[in-house]
């Protein structure tokens, strides 16, 4: 989707963030499908990076917003949108997005008895194609007046002139595709770094923190998977090993050509740019055929699903992040909530949740409205600082390191 990645992309500012918006995914793992023994393998955070993949310390002692607010709103019926994968292979992620903004939801409605808020889910499945027909359905209902979501990049793609059209602001939590702000959409926010700073960032971690001199570069044919990949490669330049710049295709269970590709270049490391359901197969033959290296990939793998599903394999696995490890009160209300711990991108969805329900509660209760609340907030979350520029990326984005233990 994105073809050349613009470097100006690589050039967005990378101030400090506080910890972002993941968990610490600590979930128990099961046998995973070829029926590997259960382990007690867990994404742990390791540090968080700057584009060069230097360490940067987050900052201590910052007070995210309460999405309960001062427990004094009044509002009229309103509602807010959430549109993602909530069945189909990739599901986790959009649950985890969901159940964010609706722990924000249910934590505002529990204090502000005259402002009772609705959460109204869409499953796209992350399909481009059922997310076009789920759209319209959104901008129809007069009661919704803000959208957290799509969640995946080539959805964004598909259906982001049809919310712009409609003038109702649509803040995704996980898309990381460049070029989707490159698009003249004035109702596009992104709530995370996008892969022209997460793409630079690991390869810079590859080969100046890890040393690393020769990497495959796999990717998943998606548009997240494409220009994930492209950045990637581009900084990374010769230490990319030409001879397995891969693609495989979303959906793919066998992976034996690209293993063999891998065998053959002998490298430090393979970067998988794609998502959990590809990722676990593709880790688990890469292990039986032999490979020894480190691998790598980034949001789209960094779920209890990739661990549940590849099991032992992904022992070893670094994953890199533009979410972060999910802190305080917000993990524990979460696990509460849900009997699980928060997952990649629970954060970012509770912050967006939070965002505009702080609208709501200012009286921001049109589309017109809360779309030009978003546009100038500048505040403090439990992932980050939420800031946006004039075509809706953060004003600060830096990068998370996990590594499975």
């Amino acid at each position: 989707m994105r073809g050349r990645v613009a470097r100006k992309a690589f050039a967005i500012g990378s101030a400090s963030l506080v910890v972002l918006g993941i968990a610490g995914c600590q979930q128990q793992s099961e046998p995973s499908e070829d029926g590997a023994a259960p382990s007690d393998l867990k994404i742990v955070e390791q540090v968080q990076i700057d584009e060069n993949g230097t360490e940067v310390k987050p900052p201590e002692g910052v007070t995210p917003l309460d999405p309960a607010g001062d427990g004094n709103a009044q509002c009229p019926p309103v509602s807010l949108a959430m549109a993602g994968a909530l069945n189909g292979p990739d599901a986790a992620l959009g649950i985890n997005i969901k159940n964010g903004i609706q722990l924000a939801v249910d934590q505002h409605n529990a204090a502000n008895k005259g402002c009772q808020v609705q959460l109204k889910t869409f499953d796209t499945e992350g399909d481009p194609q059922k997310a076009t027909q789920v759209a319209p359905q959104i901008i129809n209902d007069a009661f919704t007046i803000g959208l957290i979501g799509p969640a995946f990049s080539g959805e964004t793609n598909a259906t982001g002139d049809v919310f712009n059209q409609a003038g109702l602001v649509a803040a995704t939590a996980s898309a990381t595709n460049v070029t989707l702000s490159e698009k003249g959409w004035k109702t596009f926010f992104r709530g995370l770094a996008n892969d022209g700073v997460q793409g630079p960032s690991v390869a810079n971690y590859l080969k100046n923190t890890l040393g690393h001199k020769k990497v495959c570069v796999v990717d998943d044919s998606t548009d997240y998977g494409l220009g994930l990949a492209q950045a990637v490669r581009e900084t990374l330049g010769p230490v990319a090993d030409s001879a397995c710049n891969i693609s495989v295709k979303k959906g793919d269970k066998d992976f034996s050509a690209a293993v063999t590709q891998v065998k053959g270049a002998s490298p430090d490391s393979v970067f998988f740019a794609g998502y959990y359901a590809e990722a676990a197969p593709f880790v688990q033959q890469l292990k039986d055929g032999g490979f020894e290296g480190t691998f790598v990939s980034a949001d789209g793998t960094k779920d209890p699903e990739f661990v549940k599903q590849a099991g032992e394999a992904s022992s070893g696995a670094i994953l890199a992040c533009p979410c972060g490890p999910a802190t305080g009160t917000f993990a524990e209300d979460y696990k509460k909530a849900f009997n699980q711990e928060p997952g990649t991108y629970s954060v970012e969805g509770y912050d967006l949740g939070a965002i505009m329900l702080k609208g709501i509660d200012s009286g921001k209760i049109t589309r017109p409205d809360l779309l030009e609340f978003v546009r100038t907030y500048d505040g403090q979350g439990v992932g980050r600082k939420y800031q946006w520029t004039p075509t809706g990326e953060l004003t600060t984005t830096l990068i998370w390191i996990y590594e499975v233990q």
